[in-house]
């Protein structure tokens, strides 16, 4: 009986470390999808191609799956295999050995709480990495569509503003060209006032020298003559000033 008992226990045990070596190469394979899976990721980051990208994450995603529940049916049967394995240290007829079995059975229980513990850890940061690129992904594609039918709106208000920007240049330079014409005015009514106070007086030289007065006549006409081509000459300027602005 006891030698039944002893087969039985090293049956169990040799179920048990299968388990544990076939959990432990899944578990490596399981990090490794979820690492390839977060820098493929990062690498189609700024590819504008949307079909590869869903072609390899379709991929992943199934791997992902089909491992999660591989690696949670192992861990049930190594819980199992465990679960025998406390049954029998209570057996009655191994209670001289029950120190022994103890602690082999508790080397498993930390092996078995540690591959749980590792297989859940990794689940779930592939789970926040996929959930974080699949909103970043949803954020890219609302933006392109916002830009893409916005592109028209914003040809026209860039037209606008460029438009505006002409009018304001204009209003400058017709604010500039009017100040211009205001001093030249000032300037110009200063300089009348001053030579009717000349010929106010060379009149009345004139008027005591006879010779002088046809001298003063002759200057008159060529001041006129003058004037004449002065005012046409500031004319023509401020006519091709406004059709400048206004081009």
């Amino acid at each position: 009986m006891a030698g039944g008992n002893s087969n039985y226990w090293e049956d169990l045990r040799k179920q048990a470390r299968q388990l544990e070596n076939e959990l432990d190469l899944k578990l490596v394979s399981f990090s490794k999808l979820c690492t390839s899976y977060s820098s493929s990721r990062d690498g189609r980051r700024g590819d504008s191609s949307d079909t590869t990208p869903l072609l390899c994450n379709s991929t992943q995603d199934r791997m992902f799956e089909t491992m999660s529940v591989e690696i949670e049916q192992l861990l049930a049967k190594l819980t199992g295999v465990n679960d025998k394995m406390a049954e029998y240290t209570s057996t009655p007829g191994v209670t001289s050995l029950n120190a022994a079995l103890m602690h082999t059975l508790q080397r498993h229980r930390d092996i078995l709480q540690d591959y749980t513990h590792e297989f859940h850890k990794t689940k779930s940061n592939f789970m926040a990495i996929r959930e974080r690129e699949d909103l970043l992904g949803s954020v890219r594609k609302d933006i392109e569509t916002y830009k893409s039918g916005s592109g028209v709106n914003n040809r026209r208000t860039e037209l606008f503003l460029k438009e505006h920007e002409h009018l304001r240049n204009s209003d400058r330079l017709i604010d500039d060209t009017i100040s211009i014409a205001m001093a030249t005015k000032e300037n110009m009514t200063s300089q009348r006032g001053l030579l009717k106070s000349i010929q106010s007086r060379v009149n009345t030289l004139a008027n005591r020298f006879p010779a002088i007065n046809n001298l003063i006549q002759r200057i008159n006409l060529r001041k006129r003559r003058d004037s004449l081509i002065l005012g046409g000459v500031i004319g023509i300027c401020t006519i091709l000033l406004l059709l400048y602005a206004f081009h």
